[in-house]
């Protein structure tokens, strides 16, 4: 049924402008707004759907990862952007915020809605 539809995934914030500051200048994505909703323009052409939601709770989970060939030279760049990285129990990461644990190596961290977003290097 859906073989042939250009899917998307979208999440809640609940400060569109603070959201598409963050986005666009702390992440360097393009970022466009259309009818009160942002459009992240990610790389492979599918846009991600940023909503606002007054009442907004953060999910518990990783809402947007983004795999990246060098983790260390992206915790690095992401660090002097003012991003810090998020320790959960039983996930310990190593002191720049890398968990190494098994897996991809992944560092996780949050948008200014609270919404988990991670770096995960590639093989």
């Amino acid at each position: 049924m859906f073989r042939d539809t250009r899917a998307f995934s979208g999440f809640a914030v609940d400060d569109l402008d603070e959201a598409a500051r963050f986005y666009g200048e702390t992440l360097g994505l393009a970022v466009s707004e259309e009818h009160g909703l942002l459009r992240l323009h990610v790389a492979g052409g599918t846009p991600v759907l940023v909503y606002p939601k007054a009442d907004h709770v953060p999910a518990t989970f990783t809402v947007l990862n983004f795999p990246v060939p060098d983790i260390e030279a992206a915790v690095d760049e992401l660090g002097r952007r003012g991003v810090t990285f998020e320790r959960y129990p039983g996930l310990e990461p190593d002191a720049k915020g890398i968990f190494r644990g098994g897996g991809p190596l992944i560092a996780w961290f949050t948008d200014p809605a609270g919404n988990v977003l991670s770096v995960l290097q590639e093989d």
